[in-house]
This record gives structure tokens, C-alpha cells and sequence, in this order.
């Protein structure tokens, strides 16, 4: 991207608002600032729990534990069709209704239509409302109109299931994601459903997660061997949406790939290095087709990370379990294959892409030990670091809100 006087753009200047200064580095580390961002962002904003293709038919439910909101989650597909959230509490002992959910979330079909607690039998539909109390006579004028599971606001946007913790949400999904929701409107989530899931439990804290993939200025060094010579190292059509951003990568000029990508991208209707046109995208994303775009990358605030590319998309999502521990959940998704030579090429690039987050989670946990020392008091970013200083921003601006 380049501005009218034809000189390389400084994001910088385009967004002043953002400065230049250093950031201080206790945000990463400090009980307090955690403390925080926990209350007054994870709690209040709208977070993404799964896709509806996880709860595709009546019944099907999801349990989704949020750790750092201290809570488990009964996401639930009803007869009507409509995806409800419930807090995963009964009300009368407090047990959890739905047991052996996980991290990254349990899924099954609800039994007779109705949640049971292992603990007393208390029964709850897919409504949310309790049905069933054992020995009911035996309580004191229990009015179960009033002791349904607790409801969680609960929204979809392009198959994304989407709650929000907050009793009273200040914004409805549609208006909270605004212009990054937009300028993705057109593209095929639905078309693809084959699914490459990988998470696991990182030692550091949440931000550094999300820092490691939200630039490009790494590429260079730390995927040297799985993509050699293929990215460009400077992030480029930057744009911000109050809470969000987006940005896009693009190769080099001329990538030599060897025979194994050569006969990958002779295959492929997808993958995350393959040159050609970018047929699929919706118009805003790389807007004037430059044939060296790669993939375009969105972060919707606070720690969900949306790229996609041609005929195929990833994402990752980075969830606190405290303070200087993190869940990262990298998911690919593409069309299901046609041809064998499709799958060849799918395979190919997943594992690709696998190889290339193996070398992105194993600068993490150093950074952590590392600043934990207190030795360095600031994070030094370049202009090139933009997505992350605009992160570090609007964090500051929702723990400063009354």
C-alpha cells in the first residue's frame, strides 16, 4: 500500500492515534493488569466458542469451558433450530450439569431432550427451563420459573458462534464486530468443513500468544525452514475497526518452491503458498488482486484471529487460563476434496502449516521466562508491528472504561 506522494507507507503515520512509544512489558506479567483484563474485557466483550457445523441438528450440544472467566458453557442446538448459551450450573447445589467437558470442549447430543444433573436429577430443556425436580415436595416454594439455567447472551456471524459474559451486553454482535465483520461478508465459511484441529497449553501469557501471530516481521528467522525465501517480511494493507484490525501477507517475488510443493500446487484448488488468483475472496479483501497476496488476516479483539486465502481459511484463538498460562487453538479449514490429487495437496499444506506453528509456539514460553525477570521494562515495536500496538490500545482503553 502506498500513499499519493509514492513512497512506502508508514503505518505510523497513517494511525498516529496508536504513537510510537515503547510499550511497557509488566502487561504481560503483572497480577493486577491481569486481574483486569479479565474483569473488564473477557467478561464484557463478545467471544467466539465454535461453529455451528459442531452442533449441526436439533439436540447437539457443545460444552465449552472459559477459564478465565471462572465458567463452563452448555452451547445447545434447539428443536427450533436456534443456538442457545446456558451457564453449565445447576441451580440447586451449583454442580455442573453437563460433566467431562474439556479445554476445548466437549460436544454430544442432549438425552431425551433434556440436560439431567448427575449429582440430584434436576432436569433442564433445551430451553434452558428446569423441567424436572426429584422429591419436589419436598422443597420450600421453589419457583422453577425462576431457576432455569442462567442464560448467556449467545449470537452467530458467518457460522461463528459467538457470547458474551456480560448480564447486559453493551452491543449486540453484529454492531460489536462492525467494519471487520463487513469486508468479510461474501466469503464461503460454510463450504468448508474439513477440519484440522490442533491446541495445546503454552507457558505464557495470553498476549504474547497473539503477539507472535499478529506480524510478519519474524518470518525471516523463525520460519526459515519451513518456508524459505516464500513471505514477505512486512505486513501491508493495514486497516483498523475500533476494536479490530486486519492485515494481509504476501510472498516474495518469484518463490522457488521444491518438488514435493511444485506437484502440491499443480493439485490444488487451496493452500497457504500456492501463487494464482484469489477467485474466492470477497472484493474487500486484497481489493485490487495483487497476484502476490498470500492471505489476509483478521483480528477480532480480544483474542480471535481470522485468515483467509484462496479456497481456504485458519484461525486462532488464544485463551488466558491465568496469568502466564494460555490454550492456543489453531484450526485449518478447507472445501472437503473432489480428487485424490486435492487431498494429496490439502494434506500437504496442513502439514505445512502445522510445521510453520510448531516454529511460531516455540519462541513463546522463552519470551515469558525471559520478561518475567522484570530486566526489561519495554517492548521496542517497529512500524511493521502496528496490529500489536493497536492490541496493547485498545486493552488500555477497556480497562480504563467505568
Amino acid at each position: 500500500m502506498k500513499p499519493s506522494n509514492g513512497k512506502p507507507s508508514l503505518w505510523a503515520e497513517l494511525y498516529p492515534e496508536l504513537g510510537t512509544e515503547p510499550i511497557p512489558t509488566d502487561r504481560c506479567f503483572s497480577p493486577e493488569y491481569f486481574a483486569q483484563e479479565r474483569e473488564r474485557v473477557f467478561k464484557r466483550v463478545w467471544l467466539k466458542v465454535g461453529r455451528v457445523e459442531e452442533i449441526p441438528e436439533p439436540h447437539d450440544y457443545k460444552v465449552k469451558r472459559v477459564e478465565v472467566a471462572n465458567t463452563s458453557l452448555i452451547l445447545v442446538r434447539g428443536d427450533d433450530g436456534q443456538i442457545r448459551g446456558f451457564h453449565n450450573v445447576c441451580s440447586h447445589r451449583g454442580n455442573k450439569v453437563v460433566w467431562g467437558d474439556d479445554l476445548c470442549g466437549l460436544r454430544n447430543r442432549a438425552r431425551g431432550r433434556a440436560f439431567v444433573c448427575h449429582f440430584h436429577g434436576w432436569a433442564y430443556n433445551l430451553r434452558g427451563e428446569l423441567v424436572s425436580v426429584p422429591q419436589a415436595e419436598l422443597f420450600f416454594n421453589l419457583d422453577r420459573r425462576a431457576n432455569g439455567l442462567t442464560p448467556v447472551a449467545t449470537d452467530t456471524w458467518n457460522g461463528f458462534i459467538f457470547i458474551n459474559l456480560d448480564p447486559d451486553p453493551r452491543q449486540g454482535l453484529k454492531d460489536y464486530l462492525g467494519g471487520a465483520g463487513e469486508r468479510l461478508e461474501g466469503f464461503p465459511f460454510e463450504q468448508m468443513t474439513r477440519v484440522y484441529e490442533y491446541y495445546t497449553v503454552l507457558n505464557c501469557n495470553w498476549k504474547i500468544a497473539l503477539d507472535a501471530f499478529s506480524e510478519a516481521y519474524h518470518v525471516a528467522t523463525v520460519h526459515a525452514g519451513s518456508f524459505p525465501g516464500v513471505f514477505d517480511a512486512a505486513v501491508k494493507q493495514v486497516r483498523m475497526y475500533g476494536p479490530h484490525h486486519s492485515g494481509a501477507a504476501f510472498q516474495k517475488p518469484a518463490p522457488n518452491p521444491g518438488p514435493v510443493a511444485k506437484l502440491s500446487y499443480r493439485l490444488a484448488t487451496s493452500s497457504i503458498a500456492k501463487p494464482g488468483s484469489r477467485s474466492s475472496l470477497p472484493a474487500s479483501v486484497n481489493p485490487e488482486r495483487d497476484p502476490e497476496f498470500v492471505f489476509d488476516q483478521t483480528g477480532i479483539f480480544p483474542n480471535y484471529l481470522i485468515d483467509v486465502s484462496d479456497g481456504l481459511y485458519f484461525t486462532h484463538q488464544f485463551w488466558p487460563l491465568s496469568i502466564d498460562k494460555t490454550l492456543w487453538e489453531g484450526i485449518q479449514y478447507f472445501p472437503h476434496a473432489r480428487t485424490a490429487g486435492e487431498r494429496f495437496s490439502q494434506e500437504y499444506g496442513q502439514v505445512l502449516q502445522r510445521n510453520a506453528w510448531l516454529e511460531d509456539t516455540g519462541t513463546m514460553e522463552a519470551t515469558q521466562i525471559a520478561l518475567s525477570s522484570g530486566v526489561k521494562k519495554v517492548f521496542n515495536f517497529q512500524d511493521g508491528e502496528v496490529m500489536l500496538r493497536h492490541s496493547y490500545k485498545v486493552i488500555e482503553e477497556f480497562i480504563s472504561r467505568t
